[in-house]
């Protein structure tokens, strides 16, 4: 059983900050990836930013200079520091562990709950 369990949303004017936090719970050898999507009311969950196992990091063209991936000391940690936000960044925000190894399974991927984060203008 793996779980990933995700906290910081919340509601912030345009050009402030918020912080996500994701963590996998359960025990986990690895996980190959992890990163965060988002999905906007009447538009597809996109690709926000992804930082794999080595600490190479890539973001969607909308969000490069503002927002930033990191991972925690412990690895089955990931963060999305969101700065200069816009309303067109409010979404629900999904963390995402890619290639989960466990000791009974391997699983392709593995979602977190969800943070809606809503920016005001």
């Amino acid at each position: 059983q793996v779980q990933l369990v995700e906290s910081g949303g919340g509601l912030v004017q345009a050009g402030g900050s918020l912080r996500l936090s994701c963590a996998a719970s359960g025990i986990i050898f690895s996980i190959n990836a992890m990163g965060w999507y988002r999905q906007a009311p009447g538009k597809q969950r996109e690709l926000v930013a992804i930082i794999t196992s080595s600490g190479s990091t890539n973001y969607a063209d909308s969000v490069k200079g503002r927002f930033t991936i990191s991972r925690g000391n412990a690895k089955n940690t990931v963060y999305l520091q969101m700065n200069s936000l816009k309303p067109e960044d409010t979404a629900v925000y999904y963390c995402n562990a890619d290639r989960v190894f466990t000791p009974t399974k391997t699983m392709p991927a593995v979602w977190g709950q969800g943070s809606l984060v809503t920016v005001s203008s």
